[in-house]
């Protein structure tokens, strides 16, 4: 099956298709028993990400349980700032953790060239992952939006943003010039997974809510602007997914102005405003909550068709409004993919 005819493909192309592709965002992960297994073979969650093999692995098993219609790399978006030179460790249970910038009077950040030179066995898992998938199963890669990055760059940690919102206004020249370092090396990034062989590319806003239209249009919509342009500018030419979670009413900003080719909808956004926001045949992606693969039964079937129903008539991508959950069952999984694809 050429590149072309892959379901994803087709619909990030604008065409609608029924049953819809479905991928899952975090399908390989913590929910599947074999996962957790393949996690301990490695000390530390960035080694897992810098192993080819284990990475690989990672992301075939959730495709040999479930006929999904996308794998997508396995790694984190904090792999950018760890080749920048920033120090990051996972803490188990609790998540990411890194030396933060905000208590530093001056930001020394890595040069873009060198970080790719270190992601370079992230590449090798791109092609590893290609070679191992069936014809008609689509490759998605991805990265953090610098927003995203930043924030925890920042902060050091996730959770509450509210240092990272107020150095916008603190040390808003400190802030551009991180975005511009993040531009930079995360389109560097995805032009590398582009040339390892990724079909399409994903760019992660997970932290887009909460943003007066000033500060979303300067460190979400113009770094993500720069970011597409920059990836045109490099020859990547395929589709890109955007994803701003909890961007609101802003949302119809981003997709005008960011350049991306589809849109990821969160669980909080409505069809209909998803519409509204969008240009009529681009492909809209998204929204089951995720909580509903935890609850499983006539939940899970009611709100699925639900989404099936409400973005029935544009091109669209059956995904959740947010990452799966460690809570989740693959049994669940496998209702819901049999739900999607018409046999239940």
């Amino acid at each position: 099956m050429a590149d072309g005819e892959k379901p994803l493909l087709r619909v990030l192309n604008g065409e609608r298709l029924d049953p819809p592709p479905i991928w899952i965002m975090r399908q390989a992960g913590r929910y599947l028993p074999e996962y957790r297994e393949l996690r301990k073979r490695s000390k530390s969650f960035l080694d897992f990400c810098y192993s080819p093999s284990l990475a690989t692995e990672a992301v075939m098993q959730p495709l040999r349980r479930f006929p999904l219609d996308a794998a997508i790399l396995f790694s984190d978006i904090l792999v950018v700032p760890d080749a920048l030179g920033q120090k990051v460790w996972f803490v188990e249970g609790e998540g990411p953790r890194l030396e933060p910038l905000l208590p530093l009077s001056a930001w020394k950040l890595g040069e873009p060239e060198k970080a790719i030179q270190r992601l370079t066995p992230v590449y090798e898992t791109v092609e590893r992952i290609k070679e191992n998938l069936e014809s008609g199963v689509a490759l998605i890669g991805f990265a953090g939006a610098p927003w995203t990055v930043a924030t925890y760059m920042l902060q050091g940690r996730g959770g509450d943003k509210d240092e990272a919102r107020r150095a916008i206004y603190q040390r808003p020249e400190d802030i551009d010039a991180l975005m511009s370092v993040l531009v930079e090396t995360t389109a560097q990034h995805l032009a590398a997974q582009v040339r390892a062989g990724a079909d399409c590319l994903q760019l992660f806003e997970s932290w887009a809510e909460g943003l007066p239209p000033f500060a979303f249009q300067r460190v979400v919509i113009e770094p993500t602007r720069k970011l597409v342009q920059r990836l045109r500018e490099l020859g990547v030419t395929v589709p890109i997914i955007g994803f701003p979670r909890g961007a609101g009413a802003q949302l119809k900003a981003f997709v005008e102005q960011t350049g991306v080719t589809a849109l990821g909808i969160d669980t909080q956004t409505p069809a209909d405003f998803a519409f509204e926001a969008a240009p009529e045949g681009m492909a809209l992606q998204g929204n089951l909550d995720p909580q509903t693969l935890v609850v499983g039964g006539e939940a899970l079937e009611r709100a699925a068709r639900d989404v099936l129903i409400a973005f029935g008539s544009a091109p669209h991508i059956f995904n959740l409004g947010h990452g799966i959950t460690p809570e989740a069952t693959p049994e669940n999984v496998e209702h819901l993919v049999q739900i999607v694809k018409g046999g239940a």
